[in-house]
């Protein structure tokens, strides 16, 4: 007995089980087992037959991605089970939110080479520790060093060649680190109650998804203009502040010396 037309059909842009781990590189006894945990969702069954499509994809490549930056099978099952059927967008904006915040290129020096920038023969284990601690720098197995923000690292080597040891241009750094994490703070806690909370609430609607991920993507560039624009203000005021009390200190002496003169001479005549 024949099929019925049209009962195998295959849907248009759809894959089968095996289609789907040609394209993705897995096995289909791994694909399955996603499924069993959560991780992916089931397939739009045709007749007997489970088809897979775009979204599958990239749930199984952003389940890599978060697998490679350390996340447990569970703890990704957690962040795709918040979808709630935005597959697509929901993978889309947690890539937006991991992606880097500045596109600086790392660079790779040799341990000498770099601790000769910062004037010394070779780095301190504490003081490379502090640094790495930042995330400026990470050590590779093979020595090297890997230099995460090459700004960071130009202006400290800048620092040290104004003759600000090095101790002190890492403490520096330091005081940024934590100065700069308490901005960051306040532009993602912004984020998520003007924007995610209100969104959220409304239970995610399919349409305002990319409201959202617009949302995010102008609100990087614009928590830097607005942190420089404002450094800009208080670095003014500060050094402002700091001359004013600079000059005053540097004229007490001779404040001083001419009031001692003054009481020498008034003490000189009362004795004419």
């Amino acid at each position: 007995m024949s099929p019925r037309k049209g009962q195998n059909a295959k849907p248009d842009g759809k894959m089968t089980i095996a289609e789907l781990a040609r394209r993705t590189g897995m096995t289909v006894r791994n694909i399955r087992a996603h499924q069993t945990r959560g991780l992916l969702p089931p397939p739009e069954v045709h007749g007997r037959t489970g088809y897979y499509n775009e979204d599958h994809v990239a749930r199984i490549e952003l389940t890599r991605e978060m697998q490679a930056e350390g996340l447990n099978l569970e703890a990704i099952r957690r962040v795709l089970e918040s979808s709630e059927g935005s597959s697509r967008e929901m993978v889309d904006f947690a890539r937006a939110i991991r992606a880097p915040f500045e596109d600086e290129t790392p660079e790779i020096y040799d341990a000498d080479e770099l601790a000769g920038l910062w004037g010394a023969e070779e780095f301190d284990p504490k003081l490379l520790s502090r640094v790495e601690a930042m995330g400026i720098v990470r050590q590779l197995p093979d020595g090297k060093i890997e230099v995460i923000s090459p700004r960071l690292q130009a202006a400290g080597a800048a620092l040290v060649e104004l003759g600000v040891p090095g101790d002190a241009a890492v403490e520096t750094a330091e005081a940024l680190r934590n100065a700069s994490e308490k901005v960051a703070r306040t532009f993602v806690e912004l984020f998520v109650r003007e924007i995610w909370e209100p969104f959220d609430k409304a239970g995610r609607p399919e349409e305002d998804w990319p409201k959202v991920r617009e949302a995010l993507d102008r609100m990087r560039p614009l928590a830097s203009d607005a942190l420089l624009a404002m450094f800009q203000i208080t670095m003014g005021e500060s050094t402002e502040k700091a001359s004013e009390r600079t000059l005053r200190g540097g004229s007490e002496p001779s404040e001083k010396r001419r009031r001692k003169r003054s009481s020498g001479s008034r003490r000189s005549s009362r004795r004419s």
